[in-house]
This record gives structure tokens, C-alpha cells and sequence, in this order.
């Protein structure tokens, strides 16, 4: 048996997961970070987009996150996501829909917060749509 390393996800309503994996790629705020047994600590935090679970050297589960933060140690990788969903329980027609009308709001803002705020949300978006679109890591 390959060795493994304890995963946790975790939301502001619920731990989503908690499993030994074999290795983890998550989107930090300076790239994609694997994660492996034995990883160096580490914190950092995370920006819009996949997580991919690799288990018998494949992908096992790909979520995306808005965001949050990472911690690695010596007991595992906790991530704390501020919205976590399943890749499989996302819909692209939805999304692009959601892509669009984030647009229109960035464009129709009346003042500079709103337009940040419109801004956020279709970054949050537009990584939503790529997690749907893309292809899983092999």
C-alpha cells in the first residue's frame, strides 16, 4: 500500500472530508501545490479552483473551492474552504450563466465597490467554469 497522508476539508457549516489520500493538488495563491506524505509545513492561502484527491495513482475526487486557506504539518494537510462543491455536482450551462450575468453587473456598476464586488464574484466564477471545463489531472 502506497503511503498516504490525512486530508481535511473543512467549510464554515461542515467537515466535507477527512481520508488518507496519496497525494493532493490544490490551488495556493502562488500556483498548484502537491501535496505528499511527508510534505515540508507549510501555510498559505488558497484562491479560486480545484482540488483534485489522487488515490491509486489517479484522480479520486476533484472540488472546487472559492477560496480559503491551507495548512500543512506533520498530521496531515487541513484545508479550511470558504465554499467547497463537488466538480461533479456542477452544472456548465449554470455556470456560464452565472460567467454572463457577473459580467453585465462588472460592467453596470454605479460606483467602485460595487464594481470590486462584482469583480470578485466573477473571478469566483470564471474559476468555477475552468473546474467544469477542464479536464482531470491523470
Amino acid at each position: 500500500m502506497a503511503e498516504t497522508v490525512k486530508l481535511d476539508l473543512v467549510s464554515p457549516e461542515k467537515l466535507l472530508m477527512s481520508k488518507d489520500v496519496e497525494m493532493a493538488i490544490l490551488p495556493a495563491a502562488e500556483g498548484d501545490m502537491g501535496v505528499l506524505p511527508g510534505h515540508s509545513p507549510v501555510i498559505s492561502t488558497v484562491r479560486p479552483g480545484t482540488i483534485a484527491v489522487f488515490n491509486g495513482n489517479a484522480v479520486e475526487e476533484r472540488i472546487f473551492v472559492a477560496g480559503g486557506f491551507v495548512e500543512v504539518n506533520e498530521e496531515g494537510c487541513i484545508i479550511l474552504a470558504e465554499t467547497a462543491i463537488p466538480v461533479s455536482e456542477l452544472d456548465a450551462a449554470v455556470v456560464q450563466t452565472e460567467v454572463n450575468n457577473l459580467r453585465d453587473d462588472v460592467n453596470a456598476a454605479k460606483d467602485d465597490a460595487e464594481k470590486a464586488d462584482a469583480e470578485a464574484a466573477l473571478a469566483i466564477a470564471e474559476a468555477k467554469l475552468e473546474a467544469v471545463q477542464a479536464p482531470a489531472y491523470s
